[in-house]
């Protein structure tokens, strides 16, 4: 078991330094009156800026347009270069360095492409110490990454609130991400994060569909034929997608995925989804600023766009396992996906502890996460007659975490170790929760088994075997390989109605056998699609079990398999 307590005195171990901030910088400050200029063509106006920080650190700006004018205080942000000198060893583009690139392919005036080189140290050849990325403004709004101006490190999960982030995860939006430094990638034009896409489907400006690629890259040897130490494979071997199926993210809501899936395996070859930049300018004679300008004149990056991504994961993907995790406690607001549970141990918790949440990234209880480890299912889904809940066709078993009212909040980080955030410094994590265990004894593809530990004693007491109760397991199969996110959303809604539906006509038979079903008036007036959903699910449940009381107090057995069969085929109709 895992509790973490950040005492204030901690802070400065923490990497975030949001934390401990007065008000924000969102521009880079200089000394104009250090500015030097040179003009590299002869052609009359300046072409480089070398200007001073506030802290005496140096940085460089190379005009690679032309627009430069004598006397200005800075470079622009449509299509030159910036270069800091970070460690302050009198090189721009060496180890240690920040650089920022734009790109303004329509020649608008406005950039359209960022590109960051955050360089490690030029001796180490690893991974996760600095970071190689691109984002591209695909809804025209101007944002893209962000950058701690005050402490000169590429930031991308400072935000304001829980989930409105200062990097573009919003609306529409395209990253490629890689966190090694480019001298030691063999091909540029690839990517390991290749690319995680945002979609903004109503054109609201937030982001009602992610789905995140990745292409791992393999370490290989350096000797005299070969100086780089990773190489792509060129092939998607994880997607990963996820949805807010009710599309309720809002101010103060900005991100509210609801439920992801995940593709692992051989995955499919991408060689052939080009992106060509246009109009990528460089400067000339500038290339000795940089220990490796590869990347400057690159013409065309390699990755499946918004388009063509979905085809290809289904169409060519040759996939092993298949996950699904869904956010029953609907308190996730990460900027990338509801985190997967993982199949292992229902009742250790913590990060790294052998747990459903060993990923320091999942929520610590609230979601649910079930897995197909063949793919025989392939992505299908199906609602299944035992709880009326989204399920993934082909899993062979499930857990579901309960969280009944998100009492252990996922934030958007959801990492319980020394990188926290500010909203994470009253997290704890459970020591007692209620459990639901699913299985697929059968094999054909539908859970049929239940196993319920709802007092949380980490011991089932209860066992649904829906062969027992005469209930069919099969169900209308759903191929994500054809829907688009209007129809998830629209799948969401028919369960969400027909989970309240149900819970209705729940409500009227117990009032048939002269139960008081007022206590569970909290339930009764659902103010959103989420709500009918959990409210519909739980009054259910809580009547379900009254009746079960009623006809154990009437010893009568036939009534009590009847409710039984009833309630876990998610139809009360007949008892009415």
């Amino acid at each position: 078991m895992t509790l973490v307590r950040i005492k204030a005195q901690d802070v400065s171990s923490i990497r975030n330094f949001q934390i401990d901030r007065g008000i924000t910088i969102f521009k880079l400050n200089t000394i104009p009156d250090n500015n030097k200029y040179i003009d590299i063509d002869k052609d009359g106006d300046p072409d480089l800026l070398y200007a001073v920080l506030s802290d005496g650190r140096l940085c460089l700006w190379i005009d690679d347009d032309d627009d430069m004018r004598q006397n200005d205080m800075q470079g622009d942000l449509d299509a030159d270069c910036l270069l800091i000198d970070i460690n302050r060893d009198g090189h721009y583009g060496a180890e240690y360095d920040l650089i920022i690139d734009y790109i303004d392919e329509d020649e608008d005036g406005k950039a359209d492409i960022q590109i960051i080189v955050d360089n490690g140290r030029k001796d180490f050849h690893g991974k996760w110490t600095s970071h190689f990325l691109v984002f591209f403004d695909d809804d025209n709004d101007g944002i893209f990454s962000y950058i701690d101006w005050e402490h000169l490190k590429f930031e991308g999960w400072d935000h304001s609130g829980q989930s409105n982030f200062f990097a573009d995860y919003h609306g529409k939006s395209t990253m490629l991400k890689v966190h090694i430094t480019t001298s030691d990638i063999e091909n540029l034009n690839y990517n390991w994060e290749n690319p995680f896409l945002w979609y903004d489907e109503d054109n609201d400006g937030r982001s009602e569909m992610a789905i995140r690629v990745i292409d791992e890259p393999k370490e290989v040897k350096i000797d005299s034929f070969n100086p780089y130490s990773w190489k792509f494979s060129q092939y998607a071997t994880l997607v990963q997608q996820t949805w807010d199926l009710d599309n309720d993210n809002s101010v103060g809501n900005e991100l509210d995925f609801d439920m992801s899936l995940q593709f692992k395996g051989t995955g499919f070859e991408y060689s052939d989804q080009i992106y060509r930049i246009k109009n990528n300018k460089v400067l000339g004679k500038t290339d000795h600023f940089f220990f490796d300008a590869r990347w400057r004149h690159l013409s065309y990056f390699v990755f499946p766009d918004h388009e063509n991504v979905q085809k290809l994961t289904h169409g060519r993907g040759l996939w092993q396992q298949c996950w699904i995790v869904f956010d029953e406690d609907d308190d996730c607001q990460r900027w990338e996906r509801v985190e997967f549970y993982q199949p292992l141990d229902p009742f250790k918790v913590g990060a790294g502890n052998g747990g459903l949440d060993n990923n320091p990234q999942a929520d610590v209880s609230g979601d649910r996460g079930e897995w197909d480890q063949d793919c025989s299912g392939k992505g299908q889904l199906y609602i299944s007659p035992m709880d009326g809940k989204i399920h993934l066709f082909g899993a062979e078993k499930g857990y579901w975490r309960i969280d009944q009212h998100a009492t252990y909040y996922q934030g958007w980080q959801g990492w319980r170790g020394p990188n926290l955030q500010p909203e994470d410094f009253s997290k704890t994590e459970p020591t007692k929760y209620a459990t639901v265990y699913y299985e697929d004894t059968d094999g054909n593809g539908f859970f049929d088994k239940m196993n319920l530990d709802f007092d949380g004693d980490f011991v089932f007491e209860d066992e649904i075997l829906l062969t027992n109760l005469e209930i069919s397991d099969a169900s209308i199969l759903y191929s994500t390989s054809k829907m688009a996110y209007s129809d998830m959303y629209k799948l969401f809604d028919k369960v969400a109605d027909d989970m309240w539906s149900n819970a209705k006509n729940a409500l009227e038979v117990a009032n048939k056998y002269g139960l008081n079903t007022e206590w569970y008036a909290i339930f009764l007036s659902p103010k959103s699609t989420h709500e009918k959903y959990h409210n519909g699910y739980w009054l259910s449940y809580y009547l379900y079990k009254d009746m079960l009381d009623f006809a154990t107090w009437k010893k009568d057995t036939l009534l009590t398999k009847n409710i039984m069969r009833h309630y876990f085929s998610s139809d009360w109709c007949k008892l009415k």
